[in-house]
């Protein structure tokens, strides 16, 4: 199979193909925040939770649900922040995705990634990796994007 990528295009894609997946996983894992509520330790992400509290109509009593499951619906997300973290970070990952999976067949079709498309999906990854930077050190992030 003939490849359009050099030696470190090939590396390039296998670390955009695993830096993709390690940071869809970390956005589908409820294990962002860990604490616990009414004795029971508890996890939340963006949009999915475990052991969290509901109530019990029966018992006219809140009891804690000792499961992980997806918030009912967008607007079941606790907090705007909450919700736009949740679309910026699963836009991040659709582009990061997006370029690892474009790199991989790069790997096997030959003439599919020139120098131009090669920078565009650079600029695209860095866009990816910019929102998780900025959620992680949102400050920082903000203060650079300021001087660009």
């Amino acid at each position: 199979m003939a490849s359009s990528l050099t030696c470190t295009g090939m590396i390039w894609a296998l670390v955009s193909l695993l830096s993709a997946a390690a940071s869809c996983v970390g956005f589908f894992m409820p294990y962002w925040l860990l604490g616990s509520q009414m004795n029971k330790p508890v996890s939340f992400g963006t949009f999915r939770r475990c052991s969290y509290p509901i109530r019990d109509e029966e018992r006219q009593a809140t009891v804690m649900l000792e499961q992980c499951g997806r918030y009912a619906s967008f607007q079941g997300i606790p907090s705007v922040e909450w919700r736009i973290c949740t679309v910026v970070t699963g836009v991040g990952c659709g582009l990061l995705l997006l370029v690892a999976l474009t790199a991989l067949m790069g790997c096997c079709i030959s003439e599919l990634i020139s120098r131009t498309i090669g920078r565009a999906a650079g600029g695209i990854q860095f866009l990816g990796v910019l929102d998780k930077f900025c959620k992680i050190y949102p400050i920082t992030a903000f203060q650079a994007c300021k001087c660009i």
